[in-house]
């Protein structure tokens, strides 16, 4: 019982700690959950986010109008600028960089401000990805045993000393729970979103298809197959709008390299940043050519 009691001992510690400053957003299950970073701002998933605005719950039953300071849907956070009042912010960790496997943590959330939820777990994998909600991968997921109800998105994953280790964000097969590492790297950027500045990223303005979606439209309409990334649309007025991109052209190669998964594309458009432009070769029925998309 000795094990068990200082599990309990650790758990209610952490609650009185950091759970206040574990909040509901919206109202209702299935909404989400955030955290108290700074005063006046509560970190979250940016999946969470329906509006610019939107309603955040604390812990002793307060409601208050949030604003979005700063959302990054590549990396899925989003920073939300609102009164806290006196709550304490929760205390980062000093390394996350190296979170082993069997680490023990808590996992809070307050789904929807509907109360708060604290479940025990363990660190069952930390090179874990996912995709986010622009479909770029989201690399280094620390994957826990820590079970959460619908609408914890966005709440914290901590030590048991109450330190912000990430934040869940996804459900995986097994009920096992996917959480962002807030790294100093990821907390530079956290921090930066809190200041109201967008993430600096080249950008398409394209919805693709994966390469096996490609191969298989390919097929359908008596194409060779061939692995790409197929354009789905193209937003107007985009970068890849003004280079001649159209529905259902297949993207080939970028910046030279083969375009065998998606990940790739995302890599070019982030080298591409520092030049200006990049390369793209397409297949547009059966003819290939090459583009050159211009970042402004």
């Amino acid at each position: 019982m000795n094990l068990l009691s200082e599990l309990e001992t650790s758990i209610q510690a952490a609650v009185e700690h950091v759970g206040a400053s574990v909040v509901g957003l919206g109202r209702g299950w299935g909404v989400g959950s955030g955290v108290v970073i700074a005063p006046g701002r509560v970190l979250t998933n940016a999946h969470n986010l329906r509006h610019d605005e939107t309603t955040v719950t604390f812990a002793d039953g307060r409601h208050a109008s949030a604003r979005v300071a700063g959302v990054d849907h590549d990396i899925d956070l989003a920073v939300l600028d609102v009164d806290t009042a006196e709550i304490a912010p929760i205390e980062w960790a000093e390394s996350v960089d190296e979170v082993p496997i069997g680490r023990a943590v808590l996992a809070l959330a307050n789904p929807g401000g509907r109360g708060l939820r604290v479940t025990p777990g363990f660190v069952s994998s930390s090179a874990r990805s996912f995709r986010g909600p622009r479909g770029r991968r989201i690399a280094g997921a620390l994957e826990h045993t820590a079970p959460l109800p619908r609408g914890s998105s966005g709440g914290p994953l901590t030590d048991l000393e109450g330190r912000l280790l990430g934040i869940n964000s996804v459900r995986v097969d097994g009920g096992l729970i996917l959480a962002i590492p807030v790294d100093g790297a990821l907390r530079e950027r956290v921090e930066a979103l809190g200041r109201g500045e967008a993430p600096k990223r080249a950008r398409l303005g394209v919805a693709i298809a994966p390469p096996r979606v490609a191969r298989r439209l390919r097929r359908a309409v008596g194409l060779p197959e061939r692995d790409g990334v197929l354009v789905r649309e193209v937003e107007d007025g985009s970068p890849a709008a003004a280079a001649g991109l159209e529905r259902g052209d297949l993207l080939v190669a970028a910046g030279g390299q083969a375009l065998e998964r998606v990940e790739i594309l995302y890599q070019a458009l982030d080298a591409a940043r520092a030049e200006g432009k990049l390369e793209l070769t397409i297949v547009r029925g059966t003819e290939e050519r090459t583009v050159s998309v211009e970042f402004s």
